[in-house]
């Protein structure tokens, strides 16, 4: 009787897993705004709670934290929009310019490459690279059809602006009552287990999600300003660029660096505009790797960059933008269970080959 009330109880939770999956499956293409929502409420909660302790109604402290946000975007977007919109047009008006100037740079080495070069190797490589310019246009054009029609698409952002608000609010306000609603409902003999795994990936999201956010503002302000400063064209979108993609280890570094020496070796006429471009990365990527980051993620909050980076880009490939804000909760889920099963298994017979007596 005992050995089937396990087997049921295991087929209720699988079942039961197998449900949720399929429900966020289905339903990945209206889930955005809530999870959105969701993951800004969990990261704001700690602010309503010193409010609460302080004195302030729950309800007034949501209303604040609220408003205080939501003023932050604004004021950011108000100052951030037009600056953004006067490199973009600027350099859109200089790249017949770039263009020609990268046409005259390579006509040393195309007279080279005559000298060396069969007329018919040189055909096979004209053909080459209109082949592979084809590819890189079609791929860019598939790219913008996904973004378009997919989680990025009008009615999507519609819902981020006006739905996701409302849902910050109302779980902001009632985050502690469906906490403690959640806990009530835990299986009572497995409760107090259940709970320090909740404990231990909550102390994993909070102290990696609050931190990279923090240490991806302070790489954006810093490779924006520094580019901007160094006279590079589009230099703000592509230091804010890589600070945000910075989320995801090395690929917001790696990606600002090389699209902005390309835009630097189109942009000048030597290696002076590549050089200190190079130098701002270089000075953001030390910055982050012995400030930012020890101080402000730590090294022992158990997300190891690898299982991030593979954990986002999975993501992103299963559910678009909703998959990447679903990435880290469920790494975290699954970095915190792994460790429990192992833990498990060390302490078991199946580890140290001992047959109980009886």
């Amino acid at each position: 009787m005992s050995g089937m009330s396990r087997d049921l109880r295991l087929r209720f939770w699988l079942g039961g897993l197998a449900c949720f999956l399929l429900a966020l499956y289905l339903l990945r293409s209206i889930l955005l705004p809530f999870v959105a929502g969701m993951a800004i409420a969990y990261l704001l909660d700690p602010l309503a709670e010193r409010l609460r302790k302080i004195g302030m109604n729950r309800t007034w402290a949501t209303v604040t934290i609220t408003m205080g946000f939501l003023l932050v975007v604004v004021a950011g977007l108000i100052l951030l929009v037009p600056v953004l919109q006067d490199q973009i047009s600027g350099f859109m008006s200089r790249v017949p310019g770039y263009f020609n100037q990268m046409v005259q740079r390579s006509a040393p080495l195309l007279k080279t490459a005559k000298t060396y070069l069969s007329p018919a190797d040189i055909a096979k490589l004209k053909a080459a690279a209109g082949e592979y310019a084809g590819t890189v246009v079609g791929w860019l054009a598939d790219l913008i059809g996904k973004l378009l029609s997919g989680s990025l698409a009008l009615a999507n952002i519609l819902s981020l602006i006006f739905i996701t608000p409302m849902v910050i609010f109302y779980l902001l306000r009632d985050w502690r009552d469906m906490t403690h609603q959640v806990d009530a409902l835990l299986p009572l003999r497995h409760a107090d287990v259940i709970r320090a795994q909740f404990k231990a990936i909550d102390n994993i999201l909070s102290g990696w999600v609050r931190g990279q956010a923090t240490v991806c503002l302070i790489l954006g302000l810093i490779y924006g300003l520094g580019l901007s400063v160094v006279g590079l064209d589009l230099g703000l979108v592509v230091g804010m660029g890589a600070g945000l993609l910075s989320f995801v280890p090395y690929l917001g570094t790696i990606t600002g660096f090389v699209v902005g020496l390309g835009l630097a070796w189109a942009q000048s006429s030597d290696w002076t505009l590549p050089s200190m471009v190079a130098s701002v990365f270089i000075i953001g990527n030390i910055l982050e790797g012995n400030l930012l980051a020890p101080r402000l993620v730590g090294k022992k909050i158990g997300l190891h960059p690898v299982w991030v980076m593979f954990a986002l880009l999975a993501g992103g490939a299963l559910f678009g933008f909703l998959g990447v804000l679903l990435a880290l909760p469920v790494a975290a889920v699954v970095g915190v269970l792994t460790k429990f099963a192992t833990q498990q298994y060390l302490a078991s017979s199946l580890y140290s080959d001992q047959v109980s007596p009886g």
